[in-house]
């Protein structure tokens, strides 16, 4: 019994050399994206002072995964995966470069700023999608929340706690400097992929369907499973309370109730950077010990601390601890969230709906932001602050209801045991589509397993 066991948890070749490109890969590309999404609009103030023309480099960096999200999602179903990473960090060098070159040449134009972050916006949904669907055929299922965390981890760092410092450290030496070196790590980034072992390809489909079918597809396996769709409704509410506490703490915090100037407001960012990054590092002994379950319930529990935190609190200096206090657990509770529910999809959903999926599911759960973000102005600036931050409370504490229901001990059971989701990818092995397509639940209460496929 123990040989079997040992054979069946046995890494196939290549395997863990694949997690370790896909994890390094990921602290490159991510810390190119930081210092781009910094020295970008800083370059277009360098050539306008209209708030407007300089706020837009922003909105059409973020603009693909609002209008091209879904029909990525098909591309990366149809495709391989692998290329269609190493295209997107092609494109992305490539237009960094004409930038550099501009640069370097003194002769930067709005139109180049902008189409340039078009083109690293449109490859980061590609690369965001391809690069969560990838997973399972390049790492072992027993490996899959190992990798989830440290991937997680060093988006964390370097997106943002880590990656905004380095960005404006290298825009203030210089932009020639700062585009150099976002342009490298691309460069890194498109070498690493080629050193992947493993077939990324989907198997192919013997009828011909169209992209809008194909999307309509991705969006319906998503609405009738209830575990997947509950999750995806779920993170959208907690995603829509970060995003109202984002949209807010700048005000509420520097020349606001609180009373914090630039540095101080920086370390209250820095403890929602750093409880994410702490989250990562403890997911795993959590999940031994309480159940991944319980793991992810810590989400709920720290997007309702980080707005009721200042909704609670006096609106003072004083209470300026306890809410970076609450930042951190919202920071750690929302990565132990993004592992779990990684290796839950990873899991669950057919190879060859992998794209799909993800683009509808991140479709759904940021499509919240930018409405709570606007909401959270109109009520702070209507009633108050507390009124503002206080609603979206409320709203965190209506999830704990549908969380219990549907997210049960035996649901999540289904997943971790053998039967969970698809048979574990070999790298260097078949397609990953060979691992069967399976349909979704009627939105009952069906068990999982009977919705995913693969062999059983």
């Amino acid at each position: 019994m123990a040989t079997a066991q040992t054979t069946v948890q046995a890494d196939p070749p290549g395997a863990r050399r694949n997690e370790w490109i896909l994890v390094i890969f990921t602290g490159t590309t991510n810390i190119a994206d930081a210092v781009a999404r910094i020295a970008l609009p800083l370059l277009a103030a360098q050539i306008s002072r209209s708030p407007v023309v300089v706020t837009a480099v922003a909105a059409i960096m973020s603009l693909p995964w609002l209008v091209a999200a879904l029909h990525v999602g098909v591309f990366v179903d149809r495709m391989d995966r692998r290329a269609l990473m190493m295209a997107a960090e092609i494109a992305r060098m490539v237009s960094v470069g004409a930038l550099l070159v501009a640069v370097l040449a003194a002769s930067p134009t709005l139109a180049l700023i902008y189409v340039a972050a078009l083109v690293i916006g449109l490859a980061d949904v590609v690369a965001g999608i391809a690069g969560a669907s990838i997973v399972p055929s390049a790492v072992p299922k027993h490996r899959w929340e190992t990798a989830n965390a440290r991937i997680t981890a060093l988006e964390y760092l370097f997106n943002g706690f880590a990656g905004q410092p380095i960005g404006g450290f290298l825009v203030a030496i210089g932009f020639g400097l700062a585009l150099g070196v976002t342009g490298f790590a691309y460069v890194v980034g498109a070498v690493l992929l080629l050193l992947l072992v493993g077939n990324f390809k989907v198997a192919a489909t013997t009828r011909k369907r169209s992209v809008n079918e194909d999307i309509r597809e991705g969006i319906r396996f998503l609405w009738q499973h209830r575990l997947l769709r509950t999750m995806a409704l779920l993170i959208a509410i907690m995603a829509g309370c970060w995003a109202a506490w984002l949209a807010l703490i700048p005000v509420y915090a520097v020349n606001g109730p609180l009373g914090l100037d630039e540095r101080q407001y920086g370390f209250l960012l820095t403890c929602l950077g750093a409880g994410g990054v702490i989250g990562t590092v403890i997911v795993g002994p959590v999940n031994r010990w309480i159940g991944r379950r319980w793991s992810m319930f810590t989400d709920i529990i720290g997007a309702f601390a980080l707005v009721a935190a200042p909704a609670l609190l006096p609106a003072a200096p004083s209470s300026a601890w306890a809410i970076g206090v609450a930042a951190f657990v919202a920071g750690a509770g929302g990565t132990m969230w993004t592992v779990n529910s990684r290796f839950i999809t990873q899991s669950l959903v057919p190879a060859d709906m992998l794209g799909r999926f993800s683009a509808a599911s991140r479709l759904v759960a940021w499509g919240m932001t930018p409405v709570a973000a606007i909401l959270a102005g109109i009520l702070a600036q209507v009633f108050s602050y507390q009124v503002a931050f206080g609603f979206f409370a409320v709203l965190c504490v209506l999830l704990i209801y549908p969380f219990f229901k549907v997210v049960t001990a035996e649901r999540i059971a289904e997943v971790d045991g053998p039967a969970g989701g698809a048979a574990d990818p070999v790298p260097g092995g078949g397609p990953d589509g060979d691992r069967g397509t399976g349909t979704a639940d009627d939105g009952g209460d069906l068990p999982e397993a009977a919705t995913t496929g693969g062999t059983r």
